[in-house]
């Protein structure tokens, strides 16, 4: 399993913030989960981090920032 975070450094609807606004993990599978760090909080899985990144990233906006690897 890897470890990451999503670093946001422009927030187009005003509600995520700015900065690390979520944590997740790959799973060896591929698959992973995230869980916003939002006064408003939810976690989601997804089939892969490119998948993530397509819902999430707002256009190379958000970064994914791998912590372990």
């Amino acid at each position: 399993m890897k470890r990451f975070y999503l670093q946001r450094n422009d927030d187009e609807s005003g509600i995520s913030g700015v900065g690390k606004v979520a944590e997740g993990v790959i799973f060896t599978n591929g698959r992973c989960s995230m869980s916003w760090l939002t006064q408003i909080s939810s976690t989601g899985f997804y089939d892969s981090i490119e998948q993530l990144i397509h819902i999430h990233g707002h256009g190379g906006k958000t970064k994914v920032v791998m912590i372990d690897g």
